[in-house]
Order: C-alpha cells, then sequence, then structure tokens
C-alpha cells in the first residue's frame, strides 16, 4: 500500500510517500479502505518528534479515516452490526496516513448520512476529544456557559457547535477578527479576540462576573491562573493540550474558596475500551444532530494524500478555520 512516512524528525518536508506492507487486522479489528484522512495537531507533534507512538500502534501518522470495510473479525462485525463494504469513520491510535488503515471495530461509526468521505473523515479525533473532555470529564450541562480557546480550530469549531447543539451558552477565543467572526458564525454567542483583549476579563464581564462553568484549553501555561480567575463557582477547568508550555502558577485559594476543578486527558494512549464507550455515546447523542444538520463539519483545505507536507505547512501556518483532510 502507499503510506505517508515521518522520514525523520523536522520540517514538514520530511513527511514522504512510501510503500508499505498492507496492514493485517486481528480480533476485533477491521481493514479499511481509506478514502480521507484527517489531519490534526497531534501528527504535527509526532512529526517534529514531541508525541511519542504508544506501544503497538503503527508509526505511520494519522488518528481518524474514513473509508470501505475490507475486511475484519466477522463475530465483531456481526456484534457491532456492521458489514464489508460498508462506510465507516474511525478513530486511530496511528496509520490514518494511508491507503489501508486496521481500526478497532468499537472505534468505527457510520459515516453520517448525507456526508462525504472528506467530512466523514474530519469528525472522529474533534468529536471523540470534545464528547469525552466536555461532556464527560467537564460535565457541561445546558444553560450552564462553555468557554472554548482556539475556537476556530478543529477542536475548537467542534466544540462551539456540540456546545450549542446541546443547550450551552458559549464563549470562543480566536486570534484575529476574521476567526471571531467565523466563531459566531458556527454559533458562539460571543467571540473575543485574545490578541487585542483580555479573555478572562471579557468572560466576566459577558457573565456579570459570575465567570464561566467550563473551559476547554488547548494552552495551558500561563493561561492557567487567567482561566481559574474567569472560573464560576464549581466551574472546571479542562486542559487538553499544552501549546503554551506545562508549567503553571495559580491560586490555590481560588481553587478552594469556589470549589474549582482543575482536570485534563490525552485520548491516544486510552484503551479501546474506553474510546468504544465514547464512540457509543456519539451514536446516540450526537451523529442525530450531524444527520438533522444542527451540526457540520468544517473543512478549511483538502489536499492529496501526496501533498501531507503542504496540509502540515497550512496546520503550522494556523491561518485555517476547522479541518485538514487529505484524500486519497
Amino acid at each position: 500500500m502507499k503510506a505517508i512516512e515521518i522520514t525523520s524528525y523536522g520540517a514538514p518536508e520530511v513527511l514522504q510517500s512510501a510503500e508499505r506492507p498492507d496492514p493485517v487486522p486481528g480480533a476485533g479489528e477491521v481493514l479499511l479502505r481509506v478514502r480521507a484522512s484527517g489531519v490534526n495537531r497531534p501528527d504535527v507533534l509526532q512529526r517534529t518528534g514531541n508525541y511519542p507512538v504508544p506501544p503497538g500502534a503503527s508509526d505511520i501518522p494519522g488518528l481518524e479515516v474514513a473509508g470501505v470495510i475490507e475486511s475484519g473479525d466477522a463475530e465483531a462485525l456481526r456484534a457491532a452490526g456492521l458489514n464489508i463494504g460498508d462506510r465507516v469513520c474511525a478513530l486511530v491510535a496511528g496509520g490514518g496516513y494511508a491507503e489501508l488503515c486496521v481500526a478497532p471495530i468499537a472505534q468505527c461509526l457510520p459515516v453520517p448520512n448525507g456526508l462525504t468521505d472528506e467530512e466523514g473523515a474530519s469528525l472522529p479525533e474533534t468529536f471523540f476529544t470534545v464528547w469525552s473532555n466536555v461532556f464527560d470529564r467537564g460535565r457541561l450541562q445546558p444553560g450552564e456557559t462553555l468557554l472554548v480557546q482556539g475556537g476556530t480550530s478543529g477542536i475548537g469549531v467542534t466544540a462551539i457547535q456540540l456546545g450549542k447543539a446541546l443547550g450551552a451558552r458559549v464563549i470562543a477565543t480566536a486570534g484575529s477578527d476574521e476567526k471571531c467572526a467565523a466563531c459566531l458564525a458556527l454559533g458562539a454567542d460571543h467571540a473575543i479576540n485574545y490578541k487585542t483583549a483580555d479573555f478572562a476579563e471579557e468572560a466576566r464581564k459577558l457573565t456579570d462576573g459570575k465567570g464561566v462553568d467550563v473551559i476547554l484549553d488547548m494552552v495551558a501555561g500561563a493561561y492557567v491562573a487567567r482561566e481559574i480567575n474567569c472560573l464560576a463557582e464549581d466551574g472546571r477547568l479542562v486542559i487538553i493540550a499544552v501549546q503554551g508550555g506545562t508549567k503553571a502558577e495559580v491560586n490555590a485559594g481560588l481553587v478552594l474558596r469556589r470549589r474549582l476543578t482543575v482536570t485534563g486527558s490525552t485520548l491516544r494512549p486510552r484503551p479501546v475500551a474506553f474510546k468504544g464507550a465514547i464512540a457509543q455515546s456519539l451514536r446516540r447523542h450526537v451523529w442525530p444532530l450531524i444527520e438533522a444538520g444542527q451540526v457540520k463539519p468544517v473543512i478549511h483545505s483538502r489536499f492529496a494524500a501526496a501533498d501531507a507536507a503542504k496540509a502540515h505547512a497550512l496546520m503550522e501556518s494556523n491561518q485555517h478555520i476547522g479541518k485538514i483532510v487529505l484524500t486519497w
């Protein structure tokens, strides 16, 4: 099969086309003929040597795909209600930048009705991440206020839409007025340009001093102290990336007095059973919203798989709004 390899750690150009042996599915797995692969920030980190591959996972980058089931564990397929030839999208621990990819059946979901393969491939990584962190760990409830950092990232556009669709008030941050306008167009109630305003101060103003209930943070570092300052009583800060650094100094007194929760998670190394449970929640609660048009994939750019280096360069430029997808 054709695949995109990381030939050495470095700039986007280290991504090169190569021939690899076809992968073989094991128990509880399927082999997918990949039609589209999502591009995500962890792929960039893996390419630069800053995100080690979990034990047992493919060294080929790519954490989400959409395609057709070619073969697999027949009994597990029957139990999941899937068949050879079905169009599915899947979350994988690696190997997504390839013509063929093995995926756990528990982490496969039907491509929602009406969506293309490219749109299907744009769903798993961000939807699994947002559901697990905003709704499971963050316990966001209807009527509460969610602050989404980086509202035009793949994670951000998903969090804005899901938050609104499930009854929350949503405030998003972005780095330009154009991106703030995109957040509002996606349904955010308010958008803050973090380059021209203090997001913590603005968030408190927008909530009449109460503060926000849940924050989805991809920055960490110095942001953490500011986020704690703008959390409401019993507020929850959920950290899913550390683009601003791993060190933070916080006012522990505020954590105590306001009964705050600071938590976080990474998805890639979690067991199949954990991810499978998220998949079932998505199918039950979110897939109907997608099929009804209440939540939509947001794709900024599509690239041929051979142009993966260009896709990574775009991601590193931070100029995109929504997802970047490779096509096969």
